[in-house]
């Protein structure tokens, strides 16, 4: 049976990510500084620490991930026609709204993908301390066990 002093605890561990609204890095900081504070109190903090913090490392890895897809679709799209080797300044650059190309629409999709995962991210981090609230253990959902 887990007291209520560890389920708050836990519960505040997952809601400490939100900090980052706030902190730069606080996603990561409000986390590690909490678990690493309270683990040794018992397994039930230390599973729901472990958990909070494999997330967010493998939320930004997901998101170096579209972020480095995506990114250089954009770029080609802006620089297209761009004669980079005779380049003699802003004169000849252009950008042709009328005219969408299919780099752009996959860079498009892969940003509407991130917007998606955002969100879905806030929601499993609601869910998260609403089960260790009830004092049970959530495991995210494509998490990479970094933390063991």
């Amino acid at each position: 049976m887990v007291d209520n002093h560890h389920k708050n605890l836990a519960t505040f561990i997952h809601l400490s990510t939100f900090t980052r609204f706030f902190i730069p890095f606080g996603n990561f900081l409000g986390p590690i500084v909490l678990w690493a504070a309270n683990k040794d109190k018992s397994t039930f903090i230390d599973q729901h620490g472990k958990q909070a913090i494999n997330f967010q490392i493998s939320v930004l890895l997901y998101a170096i991930i579209i972020g480095t897809i995506s990114v250089p679709f954009f770029i080609f799209k802006l620089f297209r026609g761009l004669d980079v080797i005779d380049f003699h300044g802003f004169h000849n650059f252009h950008i042709n709204v009328g005219e969408p190309s299919p780099l752009l629409y996959i860079g498009g999709g892969l940003g509407a993908l991130a917007v998606i995962a955002f969100i879905i991210e806030l929601g499993l981090i609601v869910k998260a301390s609403l089960t260790a609230r009830d004092g049970e253990i959530y495991k995210y959902p494509l998490t990479i066990n970094f933390l063991k």
